[in-house]
C-alpha cells in the first residue's frame, strides 16, 4: 500500500481524524497537503498546510488550480454540534448539510481535472451516523448519508479514470472525544458497547483511507468499508438476555 511519488490533499487535516489520515499518507510516502481554516496548533511532520474553508466556492477552486499535481483527494472536513431539531433555525441545520455534503462536492468538482488526469481517487469520510437514526446530530446523519450516495454517483459519472470510495467511521477516539462521550469513565463504558471493545484510533481510519487510495485497491470503486469495530451490539439482545436470566437455587 505504497503511495511513493504521490500528492495527497487532505482536507481538516490539523487534528483529529483528519490528522490521523495526513500521518497515514505521509508513513505511505506520500506528499501531503492538509487544508483547514486554522494551522495546527503542532506541525504535522511531512505535511503542507494552505489554509482553506471548503465553504468558500472561489478559495477551493484557486487552492486546486495552483496545485501542480493531484492523486489523492480525501473529503475528511467536517462536524456538526450536538443539537436537537428543534434547538436550532433551519438555516442552521443547513450549515451542517452544507459543510457535510455541499462542501465534499464543491472541493471534488474543483479536483477533477487534475484526478483525472493522474487517475486518482477520492476517499469520503462518511459516518455510521448516516445509516442509523442520528437524534441530536440528525442533519449531520442526513448530510453523510447524502456524502455516501454521492460518492457512489461519482464513482459511475467518473470512472474509468477517478476511483471513489466511501469510509464509514464509527466511534473514534481523539483530543475532543471528551465533548462527545465525557471523561474516561464515559470513554471506556462506550468501549464496551463496540464489538472490538474500543473507539478507533485515528491511525484506524488513516489506515484505511491509504488502503483505498493505493494500487491494493485497484478494483475498488463506489464501495463503503466500514470501520467501525463491528458496529453496535444490538440493544435487544440485551434486554433478551436480561428478561431470560436464569434464577439462582437463591431465587428459586
Amino acid at each position: 500500500m505504497e503511495l511513493d511519488g504521490k500528492v495527497a490533499v487532505v482536507t481538516g487535516g490539523t487534528r483529529g481524524v483528519g490528522a490521523g489520515i495526513a500521518h497515514a499518507f505521509v508513513r505511505a510516502g506520500a506528499e501531503v497537503v492538509v487544508c483547514a481554516r486554522r494551522p495546527p496548533e503542532v506541525p504535522l511532520p511531512g505535511t503542507e498546510f494552505l489554509p482553506l474553508d471548503v465553504r468558500d466556492s472561489d478559495a477551493v477552486g484557486c487552492l486546486f488550480a495552483g496545485l501542480p499535481r493531484l492523486d489523492v483527494l480525501v473529503n475528511n472536513a467536517g462536524g456538526a454540534p450536538h443539537r436537537l431539531l428543534t434547538e436550532a433555525g433551519a438555516d442552521r441545520h443547513a450549515r451542517v448539510v452544507e459543510l457535510n455534503l455541499l462542501a465534499p462536492l464543491t472541493v471534488s468538482l474543483a479536483a477533477y481535472d487534475r484526478l483525472r488526469r493522474s487517475r486518482g481517487s477520492i476517499v469520503m469520510i462518511g459516518s455510521v451516523s448516516g445509516g442509523r437514526p442520528s437524534p441530536g446530530t440528525a442533519a449531520y446523519g442526513a448530510a453523510k448519508a447524502g456524502l455516501e450516495s454521492l460518492a457512489r454517483s461519482m464513482a459511475v459519472e467518473w470512472a474509468p479514470e477517478i476511483r471513489v470510495n466511501t469510509l464509514v467511521v464509527g466511534m473514534v477516539r481523539t483530543e475532543l472525544s471528551h465533548l462527545h462521550y465525557g471523561d474516561q469513565d464515559g470513554i471506556t463504558a462506550i468501549a464496551r458497547t463496540v464489538p472490538l471493545g474500543r473507539l478507533a484510533e485515528p491511525s484506524d481510519v488513516g489506515r484505511a483511507a491509504v488502503f483505498l487510495a493505493s494500487g491494493a485497491a485497484a478494483y475498488i470503486s463506489g464501495a463503503s468499508l466500514a470501520v467501525h469495530g463491528g458496529g453496535e451490539r444490538p440493544a435487544f439482545l440485551d434486554a433478551a438476555t436480561a428478561a431470560h436470566t436464569p434464577a439462582t437455587d437463591e431465587e428459586s
